[in-house]
């Protein structure tokens, strides 16, 4: 019963924090110098982000705001997201659909 209590709040608290995809879409404009409108880096040292896991995208842009990573592009940018933008980019790039192919 209480491992089913903590697996449901657990649950509900990842749920809660999932951002809005069309709102981050018009936050996006910001990203997509180096990450483009569609996720798929446009310049060498950038990472694709398409389809990403939202969660991963929110914890390494927030490692971005609070100093944890560095890199000066990012430091710029960050600086003008709030949580919820942050949330909400992370949606807008994790709901991008990709597809993998293996090599023959």
């Amino acid at each position: 019963m209480i491992v089913s209590l903590a697996a449901l709040v657990a649950c509900s608290t990842v749920a809660e924090a999932a951002g809005d995809a069309a709102s981050g879409k018009k936050v996006m404009s910001k990203c997509q110098v180096c990450h483009g409108k569609d996720g798929l880096a446009k310049l060498p040292d950038a990472p694709n982000i398409a389809g990403q896991k939202e969660a991963y995208l929110v914890k390494a842009l927030t490692a971005f705001k609070a100093g944890e990573r560095k890199n000066e592009q990012m430091t710029v940018v960050i600086k003008g997201l709030s949580d919820e933008d942050i949330a909400n980019v992370a949606a807008y790039y994790s709901s991008i659909k990709i597809t993998v192919q293996l090599p023959p």
